[in-house]
């Protein structure tokens, strides 16, 4: 441990407090173990008792602690004697071999071992469901048992499995309903957090084992989960206050600087000198002129071979014919392209040369042609297809080098790709090309009195050099004559080539060293140049080494690809002889990991001539061209030098070597000096150009003739790149630098030691990591099992502030799923032992899908495009946010609650108290036509039966209801009259047939109608308690009808069913009874044909205090409750609404919802006879079959108001919203409604009603006419807003705590209604809170619920619930507590009596709301940020689950594309909620129930989940 020996009482006091910070933090689940030692070692790393001696032997300052836990800035140890003598410069050891990498790896992954550490695996899709104790189930929705609206937008066989298992006893979910509905805790967080105690509920009921969360350990994915928790280590954390702080601290944590960081010691570099370029006699003075003396004098000597397919000669290019066919490209490139007054080209234009690899020769000729024409050649890759990888950017070369033509060959244009027309395609992001062929026998042989202009090698541009960045643009590097030739002369110094040689080159020749060794160089020193393409090398690895003992080569010019593949081929080969070579060329041994192919190379095939002198490591870049290239030995020179360097002093940018722990270093070799005439620097890769110290990593800049000069087009990058200029008052003199993107240091003896790119730079935390150690790192494990070894992609997004490792690589077809989750598993175990960084994501993706560059390497910028859209399709997906994400800020701690705030007057702590009213229903004046009728209405109906009978003999004819079809057509209407005489027969009904008494419940089970509406009344003249149920779907009784037998069962008191006799016989059918007791049904009485009777009295209830009837719904969490109405509650309901909307007689209204609950229920059944206005109806569910019919019904009835659900206003936004061109032509017109109310018991879904105004405005609909209702279990009412005189513009409520995310914007609720005051308070002290303060939102009308309808009678929650007082203030008035979080806030418009108005904003249910990391989050603000993530996301729901965030996401697109969604979902909810996702599980669409409201259900979400039954595409448990 890293407190070993350290005394913890003698620390300093800051110390001590920062360890009981970290204790504090581990205990709450805030920080994982991992984390919490890592900072715990941290903190006492000063502290640990150590020796210090620091070896500054020549230039590289050894120091590193042997503890692979410890930091890199640990004082650094001195290392044994006997181990110094192992570290001669040149000494090859085993350490050295290929292995060494192996080694460090396995070392890594076995001290992960010893933790004995099970890590979940991802679940694929399997069919087979695994069926749950009713210990972890939800009560299934009352409302959603028939096809409704929320089954047009869910199939509910998803959940059936679910729904058909064993339910327990309704006193069980009694209990549970009651218990969750308090508002003072999360039901979430209640059944998130278990106790660890067995509950037994029933008896003879098995015992249920739980784990050490508390959790049911019964099932796959609960052990699974535990898996997860077990590598997090995040304990219970105690639940915390709903108390907001407002502070100015940045929201991420930004880490402190460590005082133990590595620092360098060394003194200030001094700048290096290549040894002088050497003037020879015979040099031409340009490039084109060594061309022009070789075709001339050595017309026959042979300047390229070119391979075919098998690697056998295909045809060999003299320097004669070069010249030659060089010439008349040039000149009809001059004269014969256009007029003689008006040519296509003229000298200094770009033009494109597009060839392929296979084709050498005639890309040597349009090379050396357009030099000869003095045009800019622009060598590019041939484009494979319209969507190529990188294309786009290629397009950006050619528009910012402004290139109009373009050079290839006769067969290379036949295969680019055609339009039907037979024409080029025009590549996306490509300026418009003219295409000219150049083989042969299209060009011209020029006249005999035109020569070529032939300048001396000058400062004007030669030819133009791509660039790829890390970000994927494509740039041009332009190279001028002279640059050219310099570096010509510099490589002909440096290599100590000789006329006639040959060379053997297996490199991309339009670029890079293979430009510059292989079509340059060689050109002007007669060498013979033999080019193996990459096809060849696919088909035969072991080509360029036949070659090279065919053709007794001197130089060959290759990669370490080049060397692994022929290493592994060379069996095939035993008499090859390589002794011919006297420079075996490394185009990137620059790489740190070339070390080991260089030497199991050698190592093979020092057997067969090859020395270890003539391997050459050279460094380069676009920019500067060759910086450096190790000069080819004799046979007595010392071996090349070695550093082996501490990894994490190279995450800090300082050289330490490492003296202990061989796993954790990285060992590099030297690239030899830099090149003749050049002077070389190393400066700091960040800000400003300082020169760095002898210890210090830094990018390498170069200061030469023979480099390039700008990039082409661009001038202002080109002044940061091309011209650098150092001033540090050393004598460097006032000369321009560039930068060559490489960092490195100078070892002894002025050697150029390579350690990576910028370019594949990840900063981490502050650290460095590079790409390709990584890589390397990756490789090690394992890598043929699993992956292929060159494709392997490692690069860095941007997540939360931070940049985050993402490894992609192409998973080998015959991996199986297990094999592949080990690797990625072993992966991430031994980047974490070896670099000390967490990966943040590793995927792996199906062989040969990776986007590749045209020389088959992967195509680094592409793929991390395709990583962020979400179109990289991987088979297998780990993320560990958990492990990497370290900036996170501190979670909310608990806060010790005090009074809430002091009164003075009508103030709270300085603010107005938050409370808004209706206006008094006692104020108001009647707008009914005659008063005398409302006066009389008035006296005579205190109760809705008595309404209905005096409407009857008042107004019999007077149409209150019509039912429309699915044809737009009334299917049945109801008069006064006749309504009342159908309640009169089921009146008559109830009493003979069905035996009951006064103040039984009496069931009513139809479908969406006037019967259901007759049904009520008649329960109302009987003296019985109505309670309306939602049919089950005939075709899936599973499912829907253990809902059904539950509320029956709920109400002990239910004496009958009222139904039609089409469900009778779904009820008694022998489907019904695969799912319920059909013949425990209560007394079942068929309404369709009753006789003509009248029954001897219609009851009236002594007390308006009675109850009318019970109403039953489930919440989204789940929760069964039903609550009772009492008469007096449903006459001040209708009354306020009736004044709210203004309804009387001669109104017609319609209404497109669900009857079965809340305001639904009463706008649907006892509105319209309370206040004489006629009600047309829309089940919702004829949508299914006639989408256009509620928005057809508004405008051919010409409705001023309209009440719908959410559901439906989604459908129509979903389904018609393309239409709205169609439906104008079928003549709808919207600009008839005054007021389309969304009824629902949520927050307003701001996004949809917007989406829906937009999509309709076309229409004619107004967009003020949208506007949302607001209800709650307590209070069926509170706000509802019609014919909205003044548009309030959204509110953006921001989080105040610090670390809470962002901000949400919010709309009004809907205005308050008459007779109701509305108050916001703090849950947990319950006193009142100030203006704009958010907190529960109480209420108190006379239309409040009287109670739960309980068979125990909890007074005491009851009390809590629906008759509680405030803690001070104005502690008379009896409230109800509503259980949803809001705030009011007064605005500047006015309200009908000219005071400011009190706007009630609802921000969300406190029972649904998730509390993580001591913050309440609102499932609906993930849920919507979640759905952003990607196009194919259709719905998707989070739940909370042993302190981890859940995300169900269903997925609309194909089934590959649902790992794509994995890191996209992680990604949006850290970024936008400061949240990391526990698990990510992928569903088919469809499988996220929802009731009849539109409202998820996502506790049987959570409980199908953990029971196994969802059948999951994938399931990713997020380490």
């Amino acid at each position: 441990m890293a407190d070993r020996g350290v005394d913890l009482a003698a620390l300093p006091k800051e110390v001590r407090e920062h360890l009981a910070e970290l204790e504090l933090e581990l205990s709450e689940g805030d920080i994982t173990q991992k984390g919490y030692e890592k900072k715990r070692v941290k903190l006492l790393a000063p502290f640990v008792p150590q020796t210090q001696n620091v070896d500054v032997s020549i230039q590289l300052t050894p120091g590193l602690s042997s503890d692979p836990t410890s930091t890199p800035n640990a004082v650094p140890v001195a290392a044994p004697r006997q181990h110094r003598a192992h570290r001669s410069g040149g000494t090859r050891d085993d350490r050295y071999r290929s292995d060494i990498h192996t080694e460090a790896v396995q070392a890594a992954l076995a001290r992960h071992k010893e933790a004995k550490m099970a890590l979940p695996m991802p679940t694929k899709r399997r069919s087979a469901f695994v069926q749950s104790p009713a210990e972890n189930c939800t009560p299934p929705d009352t409302s959603s048992a028939s096809e409704d609206e929320g089954s047009l937008r869910r199939r509910q066989a998803a959940i059936s499995a679910m729904l058909a298992q064993n339910l327990q006893s309704p006193e069980y979910w009694i209990n549970r309903s009651v218990q969750g509905s308090s508002t003072s805790s999360s039901a979430s967080s209640t059944l998130s957090h278990g106790d660890g105690k067995t509950h037994n509920h029933s008896q003879g009921q098995t015992n249920v084992i739980f784990l050490s969360t508390g959790v049911p350990a019964h099932s796959r994915v609960s052990t699974k989960i535990q898996q997860l928790l077990n590598t997090l280590k995040r304990p219970k954390r105690p639940p915390l206050c709903e108390f907001f702080l407002d502070d100015s601290e940045e929201i991420v944590e930004v880490p402190q600087p460590d005082p133990n960081t590595p620092r360098p010691e060394g003194r200030q570099i001094i700048p290096v000198k290549g040894e002088p370029l050497g003037v020879v006699s015979n040099w031409p003075p340009a490039l084109q002129a060594a061309l022009a003396r070789w075709g001339a004098t050595q017309a026959k000597s042979p300047a390229l071979t070119a391979l075919d397919i098998t690697g056998k000669p295909l045809y060999t290019l003299t320097y004669g014919k070069l010249w030659s066919r060089s010439l008349k490209l040039a000149y009809t490139l001059l004269n014969k392209l256009g007029t003689k007054n008006e040519p296509v080209l003229k000298p200094g234009d770009r033009v494109a040369l597009v060839y392929p690899n296979s084709d050498p020769g005639m890309f040597w000729v349009a090379f050396y042609g357009c030099l000869l024409a003095e045009v800019i050649p622009v060598p590019i890759e041939v484009p494979l297809s319209r969507k190529d990888a990188g294309s786009q950017q290629i397009g950006f070369l050619l528009g910012s080098c402004g290139v109009g033509l373009a050079l290839t060959s006769e067969v290379c244009l036949k295969g680019l790709p055609k339009t039907q027309n037979g024409e080029i395609m025009q590549f996306k992001g490509w300026p418009r090309l003219k295409w000219v062929v150049t083989d042969t026998k299209y060009l011209t042989k020029p006249s005999k009195d035109w020569q070529p202009h032939i300048p001396t090698a000058n400062t004007d541009t030669a030819y133009i050099e791509y660039k790829a960045s890390k970000e994927g643009t494509v740039m041009g590097v332009a190279v001028s004559k002279i640059s050219m030739l310099t570096h010509c002369q510099a490589l002909t110094e440096a290599c100590n080539y000789c006329e006639g040689e040959t060379l053997v080159n297996v490199l991309d020749f339009k670029k890079d060293s293979g430009l510059w060794h292989g079509v340059l160089t060689s050109v002007m020193n007669r060498i013979h140049t033999i080019s193996v393409p990459y096809s060849v090398m696919k088909a035969c690895p072991l080509s360029w080494v036949q070659r090279v003992h065919v053709h007794k080569a001197r130089v060959a010019l290759v990669k370490c690809r080049d060397l692994h593949w022929a290493m592994l081929a060379h069996r095939d080969q035993k008499d090859t002889n390589l002794s011919s070579l006297r420079m075996l060329i490394v185009a990137d041994g620059a790489n740190p990991w070339s070390v080991s192919s260089c030497d199991a190379f050698l190592n093979v095939f020092q057997s067969h001539g090859l020395k270890p002198e003539m391997i050459c490591p050279c460094a380069s870049s676009p920019e500067a061209m060759t910086v450096a290239i190790r000069r080819p030995g004799t046979q007595s020179a010392p071996l090349p030098a070695r550093a082996i360097l501490s990894m994490a002093g190279l995450s800090h940018g300082v050289i330490r070597v490492n003296t202990e722990d061989k796993n954790s270093a990285l060992t590099v070799q030297d690239v030899g000096h830099v090149m003749p005439g050049a002077l070389m620097c190393i400066v700091k890769p960040d800000g400003l150009p300082m020169l760095c110290k002898t210890d210090e990593i830094g990018e390498i800049v170069l200061n030469s003739r023979a480099g390039g000069t700008m990039y082409y087009g661009l001038p202002g990058v080109t002044k940061s790149t091309f011209e650098v200029w150092i001033k540090c008052g050393t004598p460097i003199g006032d000369v321009p630098f560039t930068r060559t993107g490489l960092l490195g240091f100078v070892g002894p003896g002025s050697l150029v030691f390579v350690v990576g790119k910028i370019e594949g730079l990840l900063s981490v935390s502050g650290r460095r990591h590079n790409a390709d150690d990584l890589v390397a790192t990756a490789l090690a494990v394992e890598p043929v099992k699993t992956v292929y070894r060159g494709r392997i992609a490692v690069f860095s997004v941007t997540v939360f502030y931070d940049e985050r490792i993402v490894i992609v690589a192409e998973q080998r077809p015959d991996a199986n799923e297990e094999d592949s989750f080990q690797w990625m598993s072993r992966v991430l175990q031994a980047i974490d032992g070896i670099h000390q960084v967490g990966l943040y994501c590793l995927a792996l993706v199906p062989a040969n899908t990776l986007p590749k560059t045209p020389l088959g390497g992967i195509h680094l910028s592409e793929t991390k495009h395709h990583f962020l859209e979400g179109s990289l399709h991987p088979c297998n997906v780990l993320m560990c946010p958990h492990t990497c994400v370290t900036n996170l800020p501190k979670p909310r701690q608990k806060q010790t609650v005090g009074p809430a705030s002091i009164m003075v007057g009508n103030l709270v702590a300085g603010k107005r108290i938050a409370q808004a009213s209706g206006r008094d229903l006692r104020l108001i004046d009647d707008q009914e036509q005659s008063k005398k009728v409302s006066q009389r209405f008035q006296d005579h109906c205190l109760f809705l039966s008595e309404a209905l009978q005096w409407r009857a003999q008042t107004d019999p004819d007077h149409v209150l209801y019509m039912l429309l079809n699915a044809k737009g057509v009334a299917v049945s209407t109801a008069t006064c009259s006749q309504l009342h005489k159908r309640a009169e027969k089921i009146t008559a009904a109830l009493l003979e047939r069905g035996g009951i008494n006064t103040g039984d419940n009496v069931v009513l089970l139809y479908p969406p109608g006037i019967d259901l509406i007759a049904s009520f009344y008649g329960c109302l003249y009987a003296g019985c308690i109505p309670v309306t149920v939602r049919p089950p779907h005939p075709q899936n009784l599973a499912a829907t009808l253990p809902t059904v037998r539950m509320i029956i069962d709920v109400s002990l008191f239910s004496s009958c069913i009222l139904t039609t006799q089409t469900l009778m016989k779904i009820l008694r059918s022998k489907e019904a009874a695969a799912s319920v007791n059909v013949k425990t049904w209560p007394n079942i009485i068929d309404t369709d044909d009753l006789p003509k009777k009248r029954p001897s009295h219609i009851y009236k209830p002594p007390t308006a205090e009675m109850l009318a009837y019970l109403d039953f719904s489930v919440s989204t969490t789940g929760m069964l409750t039903g609550v009772k109405i009492s008469h007096s509650a449903v006459n001040a309901l209708c009354r306020s609404i009736k004044l709210q909307c203004e309804l009387y007689s001669s109104r017609q209204i319609a209404i497109c919802m669900d009857p079965y609950c809340g305001l639904g229920f009463v706008l649907w059944c006892m509105s319209s006879v309370y206040s004489g206005h006629q009600s047309i109806l829309i089940p919702p569910m004829e949508l299914e079959t006639s989408l256009p019919l509620w928005l057809s019904t508004l405008s051919q009835y010409k409705i001023r108001d309209t009440f719908c659900s959410y559901s439906v206003m989604e459908l129509c936004t979903k389904g018609l919203g393309t239409q709205t061109e169609a439906l104008k032509a079928r003549g709808v017109n919207l600009s008839c409604v005054r007021s389309c109310v969304v009824i629902a018991e949520e927050r307003p879904r701001l996004a949809l009603t917007q989406s829906f105004s937009k999509l309709f405005k076309d229409l004619g609909l107004s967009p003020r006419a949208v506007s949302t209702a607001f209800g709650a279990r307590v209070n069926l009412a509170i706000c509802l807003q019609v014919g909205a005189k003044n548009v309030l513009p959204v509110h953006c409520l921001c989080r105040h705590e610090r670390g809470a995310p962002q901000s949400l914007p919010l709309t009004e609720s809907g205005t308050i209604l008459p007779g109701v005051r509305v108050i916001i308070v703090n849950p947990e002290t319950r006193g009142p809170l100030g203006d704009s303060h958010l907190g529960e939102i109480w209420v108190s009308s006379p239309h409040n619920a009287s109670g739960y309808y309980t068979i125990y009678g909890e007074e005491s929650l009851q009390a809590d619930h629906f008759n509680t007082r405030l803690s001070f203030g104005d502690t008379e008035t009896l409230w109800a507590r509503t259980g949803y979080l809001g705030f009011v806030t007064r605005t500047e418009l006015l309200d009908a009596s000219g005071d400011r108005h009190n706007a009630l904003f609802v921000v969300g249910s406190l029972d649904e709301t998730l509390e993580l990391r001591g913050l309440r989050y609102h499932p609906i603000d993930i849920e919507t940020s979640v759905s952003r993530a990607h196009r194919s996301i259709a719905e998707s729901a989070v739940f909370t689950w042993t302190n981890l965030l859940v995300v169900v996401v269903e997925l609309s697109g194909s089934e590959q594309e649902a790992l794509d969604l994995v890191p996209l979902v992680t990604n949006v909810v850290l970024k936008e909620h400061h949240l990391i996702v526990g698990v990510v599980v992928i569903v088919d669409p469809g499988v996220i129930p929802i009731n009849s409201r539109g409202e998820k259900q996502r506790m049987h979400l959570r409980d199908s989940f953990l029971a196994d039954q969802l059948d999951p595409i994938y399931v990713a448990y997020n380490m």
